[in-house]
């Protein structure tokens, strides 16, 4: 029986952390991880080989570079959505993760977002996009509900 292929993504430090909470899943599935690449998330590369990737690391807090940084991690998003071809994008959010979900949302994947544990009273930024479209919107916190009333509560991956 063929797996189904699976897109885990998130960006570097908490998110990434919290996507890898989900590493159980990993073997149930055709499963590939892309995040962006910085010292932490490259030591990766030793345990998951071809079924990690990277992207740009970019932070808003250098508005100038963070510009062309996302320019190009648009570019590397449909790169590696062609090379994938995901059935189903998983993601714990932020940067990179909002451009594969819009592209995978076109193409027919089914988008699964899990917001953040860090935010228990407020929207991040991706979640607040992507929240309109994803397949089933996951929130760690019961607070979160009314904020987002169609999401699931999903409790806490940690």
């Amino acid at each position: 029986m063929k797996k189904k292929k699976v897109l885990f993504i998130s960006s570097t430090g908490g998110h990434f952390s919290e996507l890898m909470q989900l590493k159980p899943l990993f073997e149930k599935y055709d499963y590939h991880i892309i995040t962006e690449k910085d010292k932490f998330t490259y030591s990766f590369k030793k345990t998951y080989g071809k079924k990690i990737s990277y992207m740009v690391y970019a932070t808003r807090m250098h508005p100038f570079s963070y510009t062309f940084k996302f320019l190009w991690d648009c570019i590397l998003t449909v790169f590696y959505f062609v090379k994938i071809r995901p059935k189903y994008i998983v993601t714990t959010g932020t940067h990179n993760a909002g451009p594969m979900c819009v592209l995978g949302k076109i193409f027919g994947s089914k988008i699964i977002y899990i917001e953040t544990f860090a935010n228990r009273h407020s929207k991040t930024a991706t979640g607040r996009i992507i929240y309109h479209f994803a397949d089933l919107f996951i929130v760690q916190w019961k607070e979160m509900l009314e904020i987002y009333p169609k999401a699931t509560l999903g409790g806490s991956i940690y």
